[in-house]
């Protein structure tokens, strides 16, 4: 990854504007890729350090609509109220990995956590991990090098905790997180129809998302945090994203599916303004768990297999009628011109009449997951298209990764998700066969050292007080996400 312009401490002159490199305020302050990582990162990951409360992203958060290089040299700050990765701009490329802790000791977790903190702070800079990597020809390199020379991609990187961290399979509370535990996180995923869920590649202690513009750039950043952490987690499981399927911006395209359609046009984007977002993604401090996770959020993952070869014998009407689209142009079948301007966004009437009953059939997707037909609840999407070879069968082994974040899934996600397991046309097509839950965490604030400081407790001090601040201190147990 590359190093950048760096602005001398003190100085106000501004960079030369024919630069194109991202300077980020970590790079404005002085502090290069030698001197972020120390053994827990903790002096170094001060407020003033990093930026906390200035500019977000140095060239902006227009995202979307920015030019391949501009996103190239993008480069994202770690600290802020939320992380990044969730409202951010939808980047190309993901790579998410699900670990188990394999510690029972608390501040081998903390440790960890503020490791990883520091590492994903150079990284998102586009800075190489632990300084100059090859400073002792004796000592194993300190970044494994396959993003030497790689601009910062936009890279974000996303962590949170699964149901358990607070409490294993078996009843053990390892780290005297058990009564921290929300509703949430306690109740775990209902199961629902039609589903194949493959144990190896679900659930998790702990969760990371990287998200770039560069596939080899969010690959380093799982890889890197998975060395970092030997010996005190295990990858459990890995999910490489090829493309996205969903936008998190206005200023961003709707993508494609691997159906060949447009999808998630009306969900949660990060310019619905603060109201919106409070509402239906992030977690408040009067919600249960708030006095650690507010700011957070809950991510729920399902890994849908599309089963391509049938749906691809399928007429272009059969298509559309299950989808509730316009294949081509996104339109709601009730829009009379699907080709003109802002079709796609135009709200679907789902009254209109077609020629053999409702334009929009009542079993299509969108009329299935429409928030008006769930009591207006809606979610942020950030699903990214895979492919996985091939079966015996010949046939693709192919779908979506989708990822849904959610204030509260038992009220804005699992009902939709029920409905549409059990009376959605487009099931008949899909194949649910991984799943996953977790708090998002909030994002690094201006005093923390780690991700999850407002959890945990910082590296050295001590035991957990017998679950102390534990969640009733918020408020109500329904997560507050009433629609």
């Amino acid at each position: 990854m590359t190093e950048g312009k760096t602005v001398p401490t003190g100085t106000t002159d501004p960079v030369d504007p024919a630069d194109t490199t991202t300077v980020s305020s970590s790079r404005q302050s002085g502090i290069g890729r030698r001197g972020l990582l120390g053994a827990a990162g903790a002096g170094l990951l001060g407020g003033a350090a990093l930026g906390y409360g200035g500019a977000r992203v140095a060239d902006g958060r227009a995202g979307g609509g920015a030019a391949a290089g501009d996103r190239l040299a993008r480069a994202y700050e770690l600290r802020g109220e939320h992380q990044e990765g969730i409202t951010t701009p939808a980047q190309d490329c993901l790579f998410t990995g699900a670990f188990d802790v394999t510690t029972d000791d608390l501040e081998d977790l903390r440790r960890l956590m503020a490791d990883w903190c520091a590492a994903s702070a150079q990284m998102m800079a586009g800075e190489l991990v632990g300084g100059e990597p090859l400073a002792n020809p004796q000592a194993v390199p300190t970044d494994t090098g396959e993003a030497w020379g790689y601009p910062p991609s936009s890279l974000t990187i996303t962590v949170g905790v699964g149901p358990t961290l607070f409490r294993t399979e078996d009843g053990a509370d390892r780290f005297g997180l058990a009564a921290r535990a929300t509703g949430v996180l306690s109740e775990g995923t209902p199961k629902f129809a039609n589903e194949a869920i493959q144990a190896e590649q679900s659930g998790g202690d702990l969760i990371v998302q990287a998200c770039a513009d560069d596939a080899q750039v969010a690959v380093h950043a799982i890889r890197s945090l998975a060395r970092i952490g030997s010996g005190t987690v295990a990858l459990r499981w890995t999910q490489v994203g090829q493309g996205r399927t969903s936008s998190t911006s206005t200023h961003q395209e709707t993508p494609r599916n691997l159906f060949g359609f447009k999808d998630g046009t009306l969900n949660v984007k990060a310019e619905d303004g603060p109201a919106e977002l409070d509402t239906h993604l992030w977690v408040q401090g009067d919600d249960e768990g708030g006095d650690w996770l507010a700011g957070g959020t809950y991510l729920v993952i399902r890994k849908i297999r599309m089963r391509l070869e049938s749906w691809d014998r399928l007429r272009l009407i059969e298509q559309e009628q299950i989808t509730g689209r316009d294949k081509r142009y996104g339109a709601p079948l009730s829009v009379a011109d699907p080709a003109s301007e802002g079709a796609e966004f135009t709200a679907p009437d789902y009254a209109a009449a077609g020629e053999r009953g409702p334009a929009i059939p009542v079993d299509s997707h969108i009329a299935v997951v429409a928030p008006e037909n769930n009591g207006g609840h809606r979610m942020l999407r950030r699903g990214y298209n895979y492919t996985e070879g091939s079966d015996g069968l010949g046939q693709l082994r192919a779908g979506l990764f989708f990822q849904a974040f959610v204030r509260d899934p038992r009220a804005g996600f699992y009902p939709i998700l029920d409905r549409m397991t059990r009376s959605d046309a487009l099931t008949e097509y899909l194949q649910h066969v991984a799943t996953g839950l977790f708090a998002i965490l909030p994002g690094v604030g201006p005093g923390d050292v780690m991700f999850g400081q407002k959890l945990l407790g910082a590296p050295g001090s001590g035991p957990l007080p017998g679950g102390a601040g534990a969640s009733d201190a918020g408020g109500a147990s329904d997560g507050g996400a009433a629609g």
